[in-house]
């Protein structure tokens, strides 16, 4: 039996994911500049790191997060330093740009190792299953059943969201990867990743 308040849930998470944040910055600009192969790659972990995140909630472990602002603060550090690291990494990258040049630079493996890193560091996933879940609980049914459905709805509405921005962006690889001011082009994109990084963090201040 479907949850009760399975409808208006998807709603919420559908306007949620709608919304800009540091998730569609970061998959907008990696497919733009490497193509989609490395946007889906990133999008599977970034849909593993929310199932794990959902998963955890579900156990308790990110009201733990809430509860400690230590713990919360270690996050949000941590995750705004992860995708400074990665900005960086861009800045510095080889001047070769080229498509093949990227493809045996950057593994699909590595991209999806990424987006998992950079959810299981995003405090503000925890904070929406502790947070905005339960208000979507009907207390006569079987919560776990509820916390897993709503659980799977979001990591699919998320991820069905993600696939869309990769497909668009995706688009612009081509005259984005090549021609004489591709590095130059790789580069801005390295600065407004270190923007996405501070738009994590203070969007994920307490």
């Amino acid at each position: 039996m479907l949850a009760p308040m399975l409808p208006s849930f998807l709603l919420v998470v559908l306007l949620v994911e709608l919304t800009p944040g540091p998730n569609m910055g970061w998959l907008a600009l990696l497919s733009a500049s490497e193509g989609k192969r490395a946007g889906f790659a990133a999008t599977a972990g970034i849909g593993l790191g929310l199932a794990i995140i959902a998963a955890a909630s579900a156990l308790g472990l990110a009201q733990l997060a809430q509860a400690s602002e230590l713990i919360f603060n270690f996050l949000r550090y941590a995750g705004a330093a992860f995708l400074l690291w990665l900005a960086w990494e861009a800045w510095m990258g080889e001047r070769e740009v080229s498509p093949a040049a990227i493809h045996k630079r950057e593994t699909p493996a590595k991209h999806f190792r990424r987006g998992l890193i950079i959810n299981l560091l995003n405090p503000k996933a925890a904070l929406f299953f502790i947070g905005v879940l339960p208000v979507h609980i009907v207390a006569d049914r079987s919560v776990a059943m509820q916390t897993i459905q709503l659980s799977i709805a979001y990591v699919a509405i998320a991820t069905l969201i993600h696939i869309t921005i990769v497909l668009l962006a995706g688009r612009a690889h081509g005259w984005l990867s090549s021609g004489p001011y591709a590095n130059l082009i790789r580069r801005g994109f390295a600065i407004m990743l270190a923007a996405i990084a501070l738009w994590f963090f203070v969007a994920t201040f307490q």
